[in-house]
């Protein structure tokens, strides 16, 4: 066996990945472990405390755990290789600036909902009034 084949997932590898589902069927996924302050999914960086990172550190090539997430039941290492790529540095920020927009539409939407449902004595709120709220 050569180093590579022998290589441990751990955080700076690449790592390819079928995702078995309940009926056996299974989902390819290659992603690179990365510390969590550059994790970001959609470009294929996985964090290191994410359940699935969990799951699979330490083990090796051709190694099978058990993983539990909506339909999937298992997890099956395929390749382990040195990352080729350099996780994202501004992977953080991304993040809070999604965060931030997520709830800036939540408060939009409460004081929509408030707006059309509230009835007051000096008269009913209008929501159409709102077309001003202002993004961040």
């Amino acid at each position: 066996m050569t180093e590579i084949e022998l290589m441990p997932v751990q955080i700076g590898v690449h790592v390819e990945l079928e995702l078995i589902d309940e009926q056996g069927s299974r989902e390819p996924l290659a992603v690179d472990l990365v510390k969590v302050s550059a994790a970001d999914l959609a470009q294929g960086f996985l964090g290191a405390n994410t359940p699935l990172a969990r799951a699979i550190r330490g083990l090796t090539a051709g190694s099978e755990t058990p993983y539990l997430m909506g339909d999937i039941r298992r997890v099956r290492i395929v390749r382990v290789s040195p990352s080729q790529v350099a996780a994202p540095a501004d992977a953080q920020e991304r993040r809070a600036a999604v965060l931030q927009k997520a709830l800036s539409d939540a408060e939009r939407t409460n004081a929509e909902i408030f707006a059309s449902s509230f009835s007051g004595k000096w008269g009913d709120y209008d929501p159409t009034g709102m077309t001003g709220w202002s993004e961040p």
